[in-house]
């Protein structure tokens, strides 16, 4: 597997390192910078308390971890946030997008969301063509619920 080397800035005090979940997972859990009190209806910019300069022809895809919503009440206003490597300044902060969905408060240091880095996609071009030779698979949601 190729290993990439991350250039990262902490810019909160007491920030635990990021690190991978042992055996659990390739994405990598970003941490709540400073402890944020939203109301329902709320939206909020996350602070995630770092700032990464990624290998060029990479991009990091953020989203919110599986139990953001459930412990926090929040969802992620983009669903993915994209960040490319031009956003690589020592004042380049991560942030979450958030939007509350109950009254809540996430503490300095909670998980709430994560990333992972991938390689930009190749160029693509496009062909115009009458028909795609390809059966149809049934449309959206066709393949049921079990």
């Amino acid at each position: 597997m190729e290993k990439v080397t991350l250039k990262i800035k902490y810019l909160t005090e007491d920030m635990e390192p990021l690190c991978y979940v042992d055996g659990k997972s390739d994405w990598i859990d970003l941490r709540c910078a400073e402890t944020t009190e939203l109301e329902c209806g709320q939206f909020a910019l996350i602070p995630l308390g770092v700032a990464i300069a990624l290998p060029e022809g990479y991009e990091a895809h953020i989203v919110p971890r599986s139990s953001t919503f459930k412990n926090f009440g929040i969802i992620q206003t983009n669903h993915m946030g994209v960040v490319d490597e031009s956003y690589c300044g020592d004042g380049d902060q991560w942030f979450m997008p958030a939007y509350a969905l109950r009254d809540t408060k996430i503490e300095k240091g909670d998980r709430i969301c994560q990333f992972r880095i991938m390689k930009h996609q190749p160029k693509i071009e496009f062909e115009e063509c009458s028909s795609l030779g390809k059966a149809d698979r049934g449309g959206i949601g066709s393949t049921g619920t079990r």
